[in-house]
């Protein structure tokens, strides 16, 4: 029912929305004399602001398209490396001439990292940062992950068990030796997948994983959200938090948790930071300072932009990760039989990152990797807590550019080429 109010509620905007629309662009009009008013300006801001704020938003675009490498501009082309109803593999892939005018003849080729995108109420696409961040130094892949509303209810269940599957899938697509990077949720299943790997001596065994952000113990500095999870029972959030796909979107009839929902929520969790930043953007608007207003709008283009994602899924994870706390605790059994053993990891380099004032992720939980993978030698793990950035500052902006990206780049490089050379070694002998 609720998921029905929300689509009628839209339809219902629309003319609104519109008539906003026409009222902008009437007083932009250089033919308008009001538009170059303080009272125009201000109209017209308005109109702006209460579109953008009562638009739909659609899945949006990679916007990747080149990145700079010695000076040299290498055009990239995001593109389905391997795919499944779920999930769809993006290579950002770089024009090869161009590549090769960068390197030195007999260079090795750039390492490869699969950043395992979280599976949270947005899309891949707000990893756009955590892209681009890497694309000078990595050979770049991502999960793109399959927005639940729009997938037929005949493709079927889609649980945190198959998300385990995939990122194994995505792992033996791309071969040996790739570098994982799991932002946030994908934490405890993207850990789980690699102990399974590890146990199962797979050749397919990444050379180093690094997580950022997540949830591996969400016992430790419980947040708003970690103390919400405690404090509901379990049959809260099937009847709360579930609801049903009305037409005509494709899956029609399944249960999700609606992004919705989840934007929702976060936005709750910061409301003045949100009221504060439509009203600088208002101003920003009413004074022509194009600049901000246009970064305003880039982040909440995407921040606004929301997928579904399957009941089982959903629930699956807030018992097994937020509630019973399965990975730390050593209970976690893939598919209710086969125990997940972190300390079957050996020869997978380690690294954790966190945000200072991380409010989804407290301080403590990502490092718990560190106390799950006893067998990795010290020499092969690292930790990083980065000063003054949240959540969101850990895989975007500045300070990710300047300072987290470098470390785990270092870091990735290290491992990297120290695969090589024992893959090396192992021929010769």
């Amino acid at each position: 029912m609720l998921y029905s109010l929300v689509e009628m509620n839209r339809v219902a905007m629309a003319p609104m929305r519109l008539m906003a629309k026409a009222g902008r662009a009437a007083l932009a009009s250089p033919l308008n004399p009001m538009g170059q008013t303080s009272y125009g300006k201000s109209l017209a801001a308005m109109a702006d602001v209460f579109e953008s704020a009562t638009r739909y938003y659609g899945k949006p675009e990679w916007r990747v398209d080149s990145v700079r490498i010695k000076s040299i501009t290498v055009p990239v082309t995001p593109m389905v490396a391997w795919r499944s109803p779920w999930c769809n593999l993006i290579h950002f892939r770089k024009d090869p001439d161009a590549l090769a005018m960068t390197q030195r003849a007999g260079a090795a080729p750039l390492p490869r990292m699969l950043i395992v995108a979280p599976l949270s109420g947005h899309y891949a696409t707000l990893l756009r940062g955590t892209v681009e961040g890497f694309l000078e130094t990595h050979d770049v892949y991502i999960t793109d992950w399959t927005d639940a509303r729009m997938a037929p209810i005949w493709l079927g269940r889609f649980d945190l068990d198959d998300y385990i599957d995939h990122i194994r899938k995505v792992l033996t697509h791309l071969g040996g030796g790739v570098n994982v990077l799991a932002v946030c949720q994908p934490g405890p299943p993207v850990l789980a997948a690699i102990s399974m790997m590890a146990e199962d001596e797979d050749p397919a065994l990444p050379a180093t994983m690094t997580f950022m952000g997540s949830p591996i113990d969400a016992r430790l500095s419980p947040t708003v959200p970690n103390k919400l999870a405690e404090e509901r029972p379990f049959e809260w959030f099937t009847e709360n938090m579930i609801h049903t796909v009305p037409a005509p979107y494709p899956g029609v009839m399944r249960r999700v948790y609606p992004g919705f929902v989840q934007l929702a929520s976060f936005m709750n969790m910061n409301w003045s930071r949100h009221v504060d930043a439509h009203w600088k953007f208002f101003n920003h608007l009413v004074d022509g300072d194009g600049e901000p207003a246009s970064k305003h709008r880039e982040f909440y283009d995407e921040y606004l932009s929301v997928l579904d994602l399957t009941e089982e899924f959903y629930l699956q994870t807030i018992q097994r990760v937020f509630q019973e706390h399965h990975l730390p605790r050593g209970i976690y059994k893939y598919r209710g039989e086969r125990l997940v053993k972190p300390s079957e990891i050996r020869t997978v380099a380690l690294m954790t990152v966190e945000g200072e004032k991380d409010d989804i992720s407290g301080i403590g939980q990502t490092q718990a990797a560190h106390d799950l993978c006893t067998n990795i030698p010290k020499d092969m793990q690292m930790d990083y807590i980065q000063p003054g950035v949240g959540h969101y500052g850990v895989f975007n902006g500045s300070r990710f550019e300047t300072e987290i990206a470098p470390r785990v780049t270092q870091f990735t490089r290290r491992f990297t080429n120290r695969t090589l050379e024992e893959a090396a070694a192992a021929r010769k002998r």
